[in-house]
């Protein structure tokens, strides 16, 4: 399926946590800060033309998804995290296209001075390749 206007997109930047994700016994008893960013793809323009929210997707409502994955449940992976994150977001919004998942870890434990490292992932609704 093509969207209509695949160029629309919801940006959730930077949603802030704190939780305990990390493959070392220090990170699940210490916990650190993570910065998890969206960017979902749908058609915005049934949104803009009406004015309601019922015809988009809630910012609140993406964010309390990130927020209870991320601080509801442990992952040594911030992959495997990401990957939550993504599927629940496809399964719970239906007008959802993809979404694109950023986990920045700031504090992650390597042995250099770095500001931080991140992943992102991209999943499309099952049989969408937009």
């Amino acid at each position: 399926m093509t969207l209509p206007h695949p160029g629309d997109r919801i940006l959730v930047q930077r949603i802030a946590v704190f939780a305990y994700h990390g493959l070392l016994e220090e990170e699940a008893r210490l916990g650190q800060r993570f910065y998890i960013s969206l960017e979902c793809r749908l058609d915005l323009a049934p949104a803009g033309r009406s004015d309601e929210v019922a015809h988009t997707v809630s910012y609140a409502d993406l964010t309390e998804i990130v927020t209870r994955i991320a601080t509801q449940r442990r992952f040594a992976l911030i992959e495997a995290l990401a990957e939550a994150i993504a599927a629940e977001i496809l399964s719970a919004h239906e007008p959802i296209r993809s979404v694109s998942v950023r986990v920045d870890k700031p504090s992650a434990p390597v042995p250099a001075v770095i500001e931080g490292v991140a992943i992102e992932i991209v999943r499309h609704r099952a049989g969408d390749a937009s």
